[in-house]
């Protein structure tokens, strides 16, 4: 996978670390969902039964360069 050097920054903080790099690529290739922002990135997510919780991927345009991954607290209330 590629990455931003957004998303290599922000992969250290705390709670960020704890993010196995095969759960971003599962989202990225088998999303729960996905929307496309208006800027042309394109939001996945994935449910990760370990964490019990939705994991946010967010793409550029290319759809391969991973920009930014968090889990999402907010996900019912985005779709």
């Amino acid at each position: 996978m590629k990455y931003t050097q957004y998303f290599i920054y922000t992969r250290n903080r705390p709670d960020r670390q704890r993010i196995k790099e095969e759960w971003i690529r599962l989202v990225v290739e088998k999303p729960d969902a996905e929307k496309v922002q208006l800027d042309g990135r394109i939001k996945r997510w994935g449910w990760i039964k370990e964490e019990n919780k939705y994991l946010r991927v967010i793409l550029l345009e290319d759809k391969e360069t991973v920009h930014n991954a968090f889990f999402d607290r907010d996900y019912n209330k985005i779709l």
